[in-house]
């Protein structure tokens, strides 16, 4: 047969079969003396058998290897790791349904409020501090981080994070974001800028501010230099000092 006919008997394009061959997934059969490729029922049982492999979710350099082996074992191991990643996607879907469902129950929704339930819950527990401008651009910055972080490092974190939320440590953060306010107009070298620094630093939970410790970005990280930005020079001062007393360095 030609290769349109065996590309319909497959249900592929002729442009799959090609494609096919480039990969080495189906071995080119040598051309007949009139110039066309002719395919016998071998070559349209491994097309085939390619076809379901690759909706089954493999690669193609995986159908390759395990159509060139024929071996059941490695087939098996192979549809092991996609069933779990097929899981994990699966988990993702629902997490994203959750979320959607969340904000559909809002009857004026808001670009804001499309982050995942459990930071949503944490976001609403720091209500009580959200009028400063600072705590607004925490706030912020942890709704860039759920969508940016692994959903397993956002909710440890968040764990890491839950002492903040009581009603004395959110007295505490709403005292230092007040005091943070006041250097709006004053330089690096104010004197206030040590123990600020030092009392923010002292705010984090121990676990939390342990872990910090290891994944903490330097201060010319470009995230933080952006972040930096938008403070005054004795505001950013304080927040160098203290990722530096958390990261167990001494303030510069």
């Amino acid at each position: 047969m030609r290769i349109g006919e065996l590309a319909a008997l497959a249900g592929v394009s002729t442009r799959t079969v090609r494609h096919y061959h480039h990969q080495g997934v189906l071995p080119e059969p040598p051309r007949r003396v009139n110039g066309y490729r002719e395919y016998g029922l071998r070559d349209a049982l491994r097309l085939a058998r390619a076809r379901r492999l690759t909706e089954l979710g493999l690669s193609l350099d995986e159908v390759r290897d395990v159509l060139a082996g024929d071996s059941a074992r490695e087939l098996r191991e192979i549809l092991l790791e996609l069933d779990a990643d097929l899981a994990r996607q699966e988990a993702r879907i629902r997490a994203r349904r959750e979320r959607l469902a969340a904000l559909l129950s809002e009857e004026s929704p808001s670009p804001d409020d499309a982050v995942s339930p459990r930071m949503a819950e944490f976001l609403r527990c720091l209500e009580p501090v959200r009028g400063s401008a600072f705590a607004a651009a925490d706030a912020e910055l942890l709704a860039l981080l759920d969508t940016a972080a692994e959903p397993e490092d956002r909710d440890r974190l968040l764990e890491l994070m839950r002492p903040m939320t009581t009603p004395e440590a959110l007295a505490r953060a709403e005292a230092l974001h007040r005091r943070l306010a006041e250097l709006d107009d004053a330089d690096a070298a104010d004197s206030r800028v040590a123990a600020l620094a030092a009392d923010f630093a002292a705010h984090l939970p121990p676990e939390l501010a342990a872990s910090l410790a290891h994944t903490m970005p330097g201060a010319d990280d470009p995230f933080a230099q952006a972040f930096l930005a938008d403070l005054s020079p004795a505001q950013a001062e304080v927040v160098r000092q203290a990722m530096a007393l958390v990261a167990g360095g001494e303030p510069s």
